[in-house]
């Protein structure tokens, strides 16, 4: 305040303009500052809601069964051809490489998710995440059967702590989780539908078959009216 001049009123103007330029100043730099950490803030929430939107997906692709067969099946199509090339010859190969293949089908689309799974934990994952999901895969990739609830374990923890929840009670007994089971219901309608296409089609045929026979009846019934007037003899 000691520089100040209000001696006139030109100086007190240039004064006053002077203190005008350092707020305005001021406060643009501190707008720019609080737009700056407002986005980086923004960006950081947008990876965090990412991330903990992939790792859930996985937790659920990994951990969505207590029952059955907790275990990732590593078996592959072309293992089930070797296996029936190695065995008999003939229909016999194919008939046991087709129910094979039918009956591995529910596996294999369990160890797909669950590959697709692993590869997103190994991308957004933690340390221990990240190691427990490449003892995974290479247990997959040199077909030995993987359980998974260590590592849903531990994705349910970390899912739980950044969520700011409390950690599951230690004295609490969880049965241990495995992979999720693809439901068949979406193949059932699909197929249904179609069997209800091909019996609509079989009934619009049989349509087409009566009126392709009323269509023949008329015929042979206007030919035989023609049949007579030409055998009546021609009046007097």
């Amino acid at each position: 305040m000691r520089g100040l001049d209000f001696s006139s009123w030109q100086s007190m103007l240039s004064t006053l303009a002077a203190l005008a330029a350092i707020t305005l100043i001021g406060v643009g730099i501190r707008l720019i500052v609080m737009q700056t950490v407002q986005q980086r803030r923004e960006r950081e929430n947008r990876q965090i809601n990412e991330r903990l939107r992939t790792l859930i997906a996985a937790y659920k692709t990994l951990g969505g069964s207590f029952t059955g067969d907790l275990a990732v099946d590593p078996t592959h199509l072309r293992d089930l051809r070797r296996r029936g090339v190695s065995a008999d010859a003939g229909m016999v190969v194919d008939d046991a490489l087709e129910r094979d293949a039918n009956s591995s089908d529910r596996s294999r689309r369990i160890r797909d998710a669950v590959e697709a799974a692993l590869s997103d934990i190994l991308l957004l994952g933690t340390d221990e995440q990240v190691r427990l999901a490449a003892r995974a895969a290479t247990e997959l990739a040199e077909g030995r059967p993987v359980r998974t609830a260590e590592l849903v374990v531990s994705l349910r923890d970390f899912i739980r702590r950044v969520l700011d929840l409390e950690p599951v009670p230690a004295d609490l007994s969880i049965p241990m989780q495995g992979p999720t089971r693809p439901s068949g219901g979406a193949k059932g309608k699909g197929e249904s539908g179609g069997r209800d296409g091909q019996g609509g089609g079989g009934r619009g045929g049989g349509g087409g078959a009566m009126g392709a026979g009323g269509g023949a009846a008329a015929g042979i019934g206007v030919g035989g009216m023609l049949a007579d007037n030409d055998e009546r003899p021609p009046a007097a």
